[in-house]
């Protein structure tokens, strides 16, 4: 599968909420820098992050642009975050089903057809000022 493949299938996983699928794309130690947080690193901690998210937000990404580079070890997505705040998060304002739209992206690392590495970023001043906070 060529990088930009896997970014796709990243994506379209996601989308579908298709967490089998979705981990199945990423390397055992794949390394996930989490939006202004901590990397996180390896499947399991990356499986509890999507079980926190998916409890909290419910996401759907459109808008999505996705570019590799040459020799496809690298890609970059930049889309649209359009999600619903279904439970509060920690730290976070509260949830009342507040909706959001959002521009993000994210950054790829790619090994052997699967996501060695993942960084997203996203503006979470917005996101606040979105829900209310």
């Amino acid at each position: 599968m060529t990088a930009a493949a896997t970014i796709r299938a990243y994506y379209d996983a996601f989308n579908a909420g298709d967490m089998d699928r979705f981990l199945s794309l990423l390397t055992d130690d794949v390394a996930h820098d989490i939006n202004q947080g901590a990397r996180q690193t390896g499947k399991d901690a990356f499986a509890k992050f999507m079980d926190h998210m998916n409890r909290c937000y419910k996401e759907e990404l459109t808008d999505m642009v996705i570019m590799v580079n040459e020799d496809g070890t690298r890609g970059a997505a930049e889309f649209i975050v359009n999600g619903t705040y279904l439970a509060t998060d920690e730290g976070l304002p509260e949830a009342n089903g507040q909706t959001y739209r959002l521009p993000a992206g994210a950054f790829f690392e790619i090994r052997d057809g699967k996501v060695a590495r993942i960084s997203n970023y996203y503006s979470l001043p917005d996101w606040i000022a979105q829900v209310g906070g």
